[in-house]
């Protein structure tokens, strides 16, 4: 499996979505499930997923699903 595959089964199985079109667009509260506890989630699903721990910044700032791309980034993920 690709990081970036990864990377989007981490929001499909956090936020339990079944039709993944427009992933790429999601944002934080644009969906009922990405409320602060599954932001949460997810952040946990990221840092098991790639085996990093996220600064405090960047979790706060993980607020898309592209953003999350360039915040992984720093952590040398490729996605």
């Amino acid at each position: 499996m690709s990081n970036f595959e990864k990377y989007k089964s981490a929001f499909v199985t956090t936020f339990d979505i079944e039709n993944e079109n427009g992933i790429e667009e999601l944002k934080y509260q644009s969906i009922e499930a990405w409320d602060s506890v599954g932001h949460m989630g997810l952040i946990a699903a990221l840092e098991d997923d790639f085996g990093i721990m996220l600064d405090t910044d960047d979790i706060v700032d993980l607020s898309s699903f592209q953003k999350g791309i360039e915040i992984l980034k720093k952590y040398n993920v490729e996605i």
